[in-house]
C-alpha cells in the first residue's frame, strides 16, 4: 500500500516537473514587430478600423515574439494561463493607440491581444507575466520612433517608392540596430513596406542585433503607401 502511494506521488511530481519545464520553455531573443497600417489595408483583403475609430497614421505593434537562434520559435506554451483582460486594464488606452487590430470585422482589439499572448506571450513566462509582456512591448515602441526615423531620412508615407537599402539604412541609423523589413503586395501586386522587425534581448527591455532573420524577400524598390 505504501509502495503504491509513493509510486503515485512520484508520477505526480514528474507531471508537475514536466509542466513547469513546458511553461518555462527557453528562447534566445524576441522579435519586436511593428506594421504599417497603410500596407495592411492596401491589399485585396482590405481592412476594418477598430471600433474606437481609425488609428493614427503611425507604425503599430504586431507582436513581441520569442525566438531561437536557429530560426525556430516556441508557440502556445501554456494553455493554463489564457489571456485575461483584467490583468492589463490599466494599459487598455495605450494598447488601443499603439496596438490596434485592423482585422475584419471591426473589434476592440481584445481578440488580437489574446492571440498574441496565447501564441507568443505564454512562451516568455519565465521572464514576463501578462501585464509585463504587454507593458514591455509598449515600452519598446516608445524607444524607437520608426515613422520619425524614416521621415528624417526623407522616406515619407506618400505612395512613392524607395529603395529597400535606404529604408534599412534609415532604421539602422535611428535605432542603432539592423532591422529586417517585410513586404506585402498592394492591390496591383506591387511590393510595399509592411512590417519592420527589430530584435530584443531576453529581458524584453533592450534592443540587440538579430542573430537570425526571418525568411522572405522584398523587391529592391518598395512602396510606402499613405494611410
Amino acid at each position: 500500500m505504501k509502495s503504491k502511494f509513493y509510486s503515485v506521488s512520484i508520477k505526480f511530481l514528474i507531471i508537475q516537473l514536466l509542466s513547469v519545464l513546458c511553461v518555462s520553455q527557453s528562447f534566445d531573443f524576441f522579435y519586436f514587430v511593428q506594421q504599417w497600417p497603410g500596407s495592411y489595408c492596401d491589399t485585396s483583403q482590405s481592412c476594418c478600423y477598430p471600433t474606437s475609430g481609425k488609428p493614427a497614421p503611425d507604425f503599430s505593434i504586431h507582436g513581441l515574439w520569442p525566438n531561437n537562434n536557429d530560426g525556430s520559435y516556441p508557440s502556445n506554451c501554456d494553455p493554463n494561463d489564457p489571456f485575461d483582460k483584467s490583468k492589463i486594464s490599466d494599459l487598455t488606452g495605450s494598447m488601443e493607440k499603439s496596438w490596434p487590430s485592423l482585422a475584419c470585422p471591426s473589434s476592440n482589439g481584445l481578440s488580437f491581444w489574446s492571440h498574441e499572448w496565447d501564441k507568443h506571450g505564454t512562451c516568455s513566462e519565465s521572464v514576463l507575466n501578462q501585464h509585463g509582456y504587454f507593458q514591455a512591448a509598449l515600452n519598446l515602441k516608445n524607444q524607437v520612433n520608426l515613422l520619425q526615423t524614416l521621415k528624417t531620412a526623407g522616406i515619407q508615407p506618400n505612395g512613392e517608392s524607395y529603395s529597400l537599402e535606404s529604408i534599412k539604412g534609415a532604421v539602422t541609423k535611428g535605432s542603432g540596430y539592423t532591422p529586417w523589413v517585410e513586404c506585402n503586395a498592394d492591390e496591383s501586386g506591387n511590393s510595399q513596406l509592411y512590417q519592420i522587425y527589430l530584435c530584443v534581448d531576453t529581458s524584453a527591455a533592450n534592443f540587440t542585433e538579430c542573430p537570425v532573420f526571418p525568411k522572405g524577400k522584398c523587391g529592391s524598390q518598395i512602396t510606402f503607401p499613405s494611410f
